[in-house]
């Protein structure tokens, strides 16, 4: 009788154990998802503001292409050469002088890409786990609030690209689920939001 009152107690124990084990593996596997996907998102996004920033570099207009942009893509034009004295220095037809930022989905994953046009379209991906890009654009800086994977303002777009001043990025990474809902240790799926602002100051240097 005793026995049998020692290996029940000693299976409640490993049982109890395996649970609280397998909440750890949860929690662990999902902080390094958020870790990592948070990362790449950042550094997208801050490649992203840069280049952005440096629109219209060099130019007449804003840099900003039109026929090639919208609320999930943005390309870009700058001269960045135009005081060197270069052969090249009157066109944008250097390396990243022509930029091009995307969400592209594939099989069920989303991707930031950057494409440098002027280097035989090469593609780079800049974050693996971001799951919506939004890009809205205005004619003046304006104040917003976050919304959900989006941002929550009073002001309207510009209706054409080529009157932009400012732009505002938002990207959300999406964490799945972990372990099954009612288990010890679920972590149910969740979104981070990250937002970035730029200023296009080469579109209007006067009053910048």
């Amino acid at each position: 009788m005793e026995l049998i009152i020692a290996i029940t107690i000693s299976l409640t124990v490993l049982s109890v154990a395996a649970t609280l084990l397998a909440g750890s593996f949860n929690t662990r596997l999902r902080e390094n998802q958020k870790t990592d996907g948070l990362a790449d998102a950042q550094r997208a996004l801050n490649l992203m503001t840069r280049e952005i920033a440096n629109s219209g570099y060099g130019l007449t207009n804003n840099g900003i292409v039109a026929g090639d942009s919208s609320a999930t893509t943005i390309r870009v034009r700058a001269n960045l050469n135009a005081t060197s004295g270069e052969t090249s220095s009157t066109t944008t037809t250097d390396r990243d002088e022509d930029i091009k930022y995307m969400l592209y989905t594939d099989a069920g994953s989303s991707y930031i890409v950057r494409l440098d046009v002027n280097t035989a379209a090469q593609e780079t991906v800049l974050a693996n786990r971001v799951d919506t890009l939004n890009i809205r654009y205005y004619a003046n800086r304006i104040d917003y609030t976050p919304d959900i994977c989006d941002i929550r303002t009073t002001a309207t777009e510009v209706t054409q690209k080529s009157l932009a001043k400012f732009v505002v990025i938002t990207v959300c990474v999406t964490l799945p689920e972990r372990g099954t809902p009612g288990s010890s240790g679920y972590i149910p799926a969740s979104s981070v939001q990250m937002i970035s602002d730029v200023t296009l100051r080469n579109a209007d240097l006067v009053n910048y």
